[in-house]
């Protein structure tokens, strides 16, 4: 009777901490902080990858590749973040992430004071290196490392030379970009005012359209009343195009304007199949992964030599819809 019972409590401890076990890594995989026991876990390094973005198609390439590289290194990885553009907490799991002393923090960068408070003084004091990734901020404001992604500047230059070799060398081009000036944009924005300077007869018209889907209606319909007779549109906020297209949708049934786009989401490249585009940005967010996770460990380990604080630039390419499957 008692080695009945011996067997049986066995049995039920060996269940519970398989359970339990299952759920810890339920709990990794999500992206959820790890409790404190398992952060003291034997790997060299402790690294934290946080988004403004989770769950999006564009940052779940940028995480698989950025774990996947962390596995193949034997250093720890967990993927942070908030939805929906979350500042505020967003910035609460880059002062957690300090505040846990990790070795290195890799993160979607965001021009404001706040951020680079965290990165220049609290990270700096903790000697804690910060690599920001797919959007980057002044280093002279945030002091972080290095960044890895596109080239802002770049890809708006592609976007001008496609629309001149589509449009031709008059007409007028509206920019929308977001009223809060992010720094991508403003480097697309620098990009696009390279080519298209030097033709006079094209004009630009900068409109201001806020990422709040309301307000993005507001200003699309703004535009269309105020410039008719504009022959082409570019989206500069990313985060913008999906509605904007649509409403413009709603009041022509084949849109007067050359529409081209930054953002290469699931959903915008359903419009550019559908014809509702003329081109859009594609990059390289597997990329971003991995090169970050790799530059941040050959720093912690002292193989890196200076890290080229420009920055390391991701493949970018434009895309047409006649390109297409």
């Amino acid at each position: 009777m008692r080695k009945t019972a011996i067997i049986t409590i066995i049995a039920m401890t060996l269940m519970l901490c398989y359970f339990t076990s299952a759920s810890i890594v339920k709990l990794y995989r999500a992206g959820s902080p790890m409790p404190a026991a398992l952060q003291e876990q034997e790997v060299p390094y402790r690294l934290v990858l946080i988004t403004q973005e989770m769950d999006t198609p564009f940052w779940d390439l940028v995480g698989d590749s950025a774990l996947a590289e962390a596995e193949k290194q034997g250093i720890s990885l967990q993927i942070w973040g908030s939805y929906g553009s979350n500042e505020d907490d967003f910035l609460k799991k880059m002062e957690i992430a300090i505040a846990s002393k990790v070795d290195g923090i890799i993160v979607q960068g965001l021009d404001t004071e706040e951020f680079n408070e965290l990165t220049k003084i609290q990270a700096g004091r903790h000697g804690i290196p910060v690599i920001t990734v797919a959007s980057d901020v002044p280093m002279q404001d945030s002091l972080r490392r290095t960044y890895v992604g596109s080239d802002h500047k770049e890809a708006g230059r592609l976007v001008a030379r496609e629309l001149l070799s589509d449009m031709g060398q008059a007409g007028t081009v509206i920019l929308i970009g977001g009223s809060r000036q992010r720094y991508d944009q403003d480097l697309r924005l620098a990009g696009i005012h390279d080519i298209l300077q030097h033709y006079p007869d094209i004009h630009t018209v900068f409109a201001e359209a806020p990422d709040e889907r309301e307000r993005v209606v507001s200003a699309a319909r703004d535009v269309m009343n105020r410039y008719p007779e504009a022959d082409a549109l570019i989206a500069v906020n990313s985060n913008i195009t999906e509605t904007l297209v649509r409403e413009i949708g709603k009041r022509y049934h084949q849109s007067p304007f050359r529409i081209y786009s930054f953002d290469d989401s699931p959903e915008t490249m359903e419009l550019l199949k559908a014809g509702k585009l003329e081109g859009m940005i594609l990059q390289s967010p597997e990329e971003m992964g991995r090169i970050s996770v790799d530059l941040m460990v050959k720093w912690l380990k002292g193989e890196a030599g200076p890290l080229d604080m420009s920055g390391y630039y991701t493949n970018i390419r434009m895309v047409k819809a006649e390109e297409l499957p």
